[in-house]
């Protein structure tokens, strides 16, 4: 698996890998990254200091999946979520998650002092990963979450 940082051309491929997942997981609706402004243009919006977005690719260089960092609430903020964390089914399972994660928190400690993630109950896979690696479950969402639907929410200092 090779993990790189986004480019311009990635933008539709990871849009539409995001969106496939969404739908298999019900996240096809208001208050998910299914209606982020910046889900058409991730290499723009991840184009700014203390932000980064990485796409995962198989062997014969197909994007198969992504995560990004992003400062959480101010620019100024000493926090960070990890945002659009998707993987497509055939890439699950292969390391490719951890090494995204690994990749992710590396660059995360540059800028910030813990990571907060939002995710969904059903996607039960993905809470045990974040919980395997050092994510502990709030009860309630940080103040200032975009995502009102989300109903996981995790933080981890790094």
């Amino acid at each position: 698996m090779n993990i790189r940082p986004i480019r311009v051309q990635d933008n539709e491929d990871i849009e539409t890998i995001i969106r496939q997942c969404l739908i298999e997981f019900g996240g096809n609706r208001a208050g998910l990254a299914w209606e982020d402004e910046s889900l058409s243009h991730l290499s723009d919006f991840y184009a700014q200091e203390g932000r980064e977005y990485w796409v995962a690719l198989d062997a014969s260089g197909k994007i198969v999946g992504g995560c990004g960092i992003a400062e959480f609430g101010s620019p100024e903020g000493e926090i960070c979520e990890l945002q659009k964390m998707y993987l497509l089914p055939e890439a699950r399972g292969t390391g490719a998650a951890a090494e995204l994660l690994r990749i992710a928190i590396q660059f995360a400690k540059q800028h910030y002092r813990a990571c907060y993630l939002e995710t969904l109950q059903n996607m039960q896979a993905a809470n045990r990963f974040y919980a395997k690696h050092g994510f502990n479950k709030l009860d309630a969402p940080l103040a200032g979450s975009d995502h009102f639907a989300c109903d996981a929410w995790y933080i981890r200092e790094i």
